[in-house]
């Protein structure tokens, strides 16, 4: 039995280093992947474009428009001399943001009367556009404080002080790439194990598989050793990538890591060999993989919390094992996540595992028959 399924795990390396389509797959794309999105897939708002209408003509109105000038959020800043202009500027999209200043705001401040202050906001960029707004809340607050130490009124002795954790610098890369190590692991693991029989179809090897003397467990097992070896190397490489390329601190155990990525990479698999099991030929198993990868990735957290999701999608998401691996990879490269933080999220994964394994192990014997 052993002698049979090492001789086809043999076989299945050989067929996936010779066939030009799997090759390209596994050699190049996840190394250029890892290392295009982790720039690209950034969360930051910078180099921002905002327009200011500044109607008023005093000094207080200048130093506002000054400090908007000063941000490093803010790329370029378009003056705007009439209200109508407001309107095309954000139609436009020359302008995330437009800063109105009302004639009597320097009157006003002077009087030490509150003074008011527009944003108008694009829409249609909702997330961006909270972010700017952010930045302007922020300007305008320490327009403020140094509006009263000009004044010489005392500020209020109680001071907010904020302290990041995990992530002190606020480096988006240290939040994306282990992200991106939980998601590349997915498509590799799924494309490799997804094209495995549909391939045999393809080239017609599948019926001289059924007729030789493995069952369908043997074929099975042949099938997801090269799939898991392969998948255990790409995630190897990228979290390689992550610590020496973009220097992003591994603070956990290696131990756990590759614990949870064994478990991960096998329920990842029973859903490959499920869906290539159902595929006559290489390009529906893509295609039937991208089916699953796609809802996994957007329900796995990496894009938007899913706290935020309506309830029946949060539990939706339970039977997703993207969602426990993320939160693996990241408390083990950013937090030094125990073991029991660990094993709480493992267990969920195992059972998938177990559960995708034994469907695709059913579906293939019931194929076979």
């Amino acid at each position: 039995m052993w002698h049979r399924i090492r001789t086809l795990i043999i076989k299945e390396f050989l067929a996936l280093w010779r066939d030009p389509k799997s090759r390209a797959i596994i050699v190049g794309p996840p190394i250029f992947q890892m290392l295009i999105f982790s720039f690209a897939a950034t969360q930051e708002v910078k180099d921002v474009n905002i327009a200011v209408l500044n109607q008023d003509w005093g000094t207080s109105g200048r130093d506002l428009v000054s400090m908007f000038e000063g941000s490093p959020n803010f790329s370029k800043i378009d003056f705007l001399t009439d209200e109508r202009q407001i309107a095309g500027a954000i139609d436009s999209r020359r302008a995330l943001m437009v800063v109105s200043i009302q004639s009597d705001f320097s009157r006003r401040l002077a009087a030490r009367e509150p003074a008011s202050l527009q944003l108008l906001l694009d829409g249609r960029r909702s997330n961006a556009a909270q972010i700017v707004a952010g930045y302007a809340t922020a300007i305008v607050g320490q327009f403020n404080s140094q509006l009263l130490q000009q004044e010489r009124v005392p500020i209020s002795a109680t001071a907010v002080v904020g302290r990041i954790w995990f992530n002190p610098n606020q480096l988006t890369t240290w939040n994306t790439v282990p992200s991106l190590v939980a998601i590349l692991t997915t498509s590799m693991g799924l494309l490799v194990t997804a094209l495995s029989v549909a391939r045999e179809r393809e080239l017609g090897t599948f019926e001289q598989l059924m007729v030789s003397p493995l069952g369908p467990l043997e074929i099975i097992v042949g099938k997801t050793v090269p799939a898991f070896v392969i998948g255990m190397a790409q995630a190897t490489n990228m979290v390689l990538i992550g610590v020496f390329v973009f220097r992003v601190p591994f603070l956990g155990s290696v131990w756990l890591l590759y614990v949870s990525m064994a478990v991960y990479l096998f329920s990842i698999i029973g859903v490959g060999l499920f869906v290539s099991s159902l595929a006559k030929t290489q390009q529906q198993a893509i295609l039937g993989a991208f089916v699953f990868m796609v809802p996994a990735m957007s329900l796995s957290g990496f894009a938007s919390p899913i706290e935020n999701m309506p309830d029946w999608l949060q539990y939706l998401t339970l039977a997703n094992p993207v969602r426990y691996y993320i939160v693996i990879v990241k408390g083990l490269f950013l937090k030094n996540a125990p073991a029991d933080v660990i094993f709480a999220n493992v267990w969920p994964m195992a059972v998938i595992a177990v559960i995708t394994l034994s469907s695709a192990a059913w579906l293939f014997r019931h194929r076979m028959e």
